[in-house]
């Protein structure tokens, strides 16, 4: 990881004392790192996990998240990321989105080099995680269920990137494919995972420690699984007083109002809902881990139980 970061935040350098700004802002901001570090977890799988593919692989798969991240933060009109100010709250939005954009060609020239496989991968998981976004924006259809639309969602948002980065490591250690695939599906599964529990880590999380006030996503007007599971209940007629009460606030709005938001918020963190929500992440990373199934003889098998158990014991 110590060689990831370091290549990593060379490569977000550029030699543009205005540009570099900017495209070096979210890299040296720091952060999780979970998409290289699966990547490499991953790669001890395969039989050379010391292989310089592998590193590279790793860069790509943050570059490409880094990427993105700039993208998002010009869409959500975001002010903070991390606890500190987003890019296009510094840069500007023009400048902002014309960062990302070199990251992604960083990232794809990298890509290039891990042969044509990779590239074809790399490509169909980026289309994924922009249709994502799309499906986000748009919206569920008519007749759609909005659950299974949310879960569409998160599954192209962030399950493609950490779906590609288990990908990724297996096929730059050299291994076969049908284990590569395997990986990937685990991956997919502890991405969504990670985003489920991010609806109850929006509710119950410590601004200090995340940089974002709780119930942001509400006052964004972001769908979200607790919300989603009252108005399911709602239609099919099983919800229960305080349920209703929460609806009726957020239909209500006037959510910019900070006293108004806290009491919404904590309305939500004493509903079963959240209990539930919690219940629904966990039960996605049980499934994630049946795709590890004939790796627990590896040494590796243990440290990525771990890293998907990770993906929620960050819920409060």
């Amino acid at each position: 990881m110590e060689v990831v970061e370091e290549r990593l935040r060379s490569v977000c350098r550029v030699d543009d004392v205005v540009v570099d700004s900017a495209t070096s802002y979210l890299a040296d901001a720091g952060g999780k790192r979970l998409r290289p570090l699966l990547t490499l977890l991953a790669a001890e799988v395969g039989p050379h996990p010391d292989s310089p593919d592998v590193i590279d692989a790793a860069v790509v798969m943050e570059l490409t998240h880094l990427a993105s991240l700039y993208h998002d933060d010009v869409m959500d009109e975001a002010p903070k990321r991390r606890g500190v100010p987003t890019a296009q709250y510094i840069f500007g939005n023009s400048s902002a989105i014309m960062a990302g954009d070199v990251l992604f060609s960083r990232a794809s020239k990298i890509v290039a080099g891990l042969g044509q496989k990779a590239i074809y991968m790399h490509a169909e998981s980026f289309e994924r995680l922009c249709m994502g976004q799309l499906h986000e924006t748009v919206g569920p259809q008519a007749g759609e269920d909005p659950i299974e639309h949310h879960l569409k969602v998160l599954s192209g948002k962030t399950g493609s990137l950490i779906a590609a980065s288990a990908h990724h490591g297996v096929m730059a250690a050299g291994g076969p494919d049908e284990t590569s695939e395997a990986l990937a599906q685990f991956g997919e599964g502890i991405g969504v995972a990670f985003q489920i529990a991010d609806d109850v880590i929006d509710l119950a999380s410590d601004p200090d420690l995340t940089g974002k006030t709780p119930g942001t996503d509400l006052l964004e007007g972001v769908p979200t699984m607790p919300t989603l599971l009252l108005e399911r209940a709602a239609a099919d007629g099983t919800i229960d007083d305080s349920g209703a009460a929460i609806l009726a606030f957020l239909a209500e709005g006037r959510l910019d109002e900070d006293e108004r938001l806290a009491q919404v918020v904590e309305m939500l963190k004493a509903h079963p809902v959240v209990d539930e929500t919690r219940t629904l992440a966990r039960s996605w990373v049980d499934e994630a881990l049946t795709h590890l199934a004939g790796l627990e003889d590896r040494e590796v098998y243990g440290y990525l139980v771990m890293f998907a158990h990770a993906m929620v014991e960050r819920m409060a």
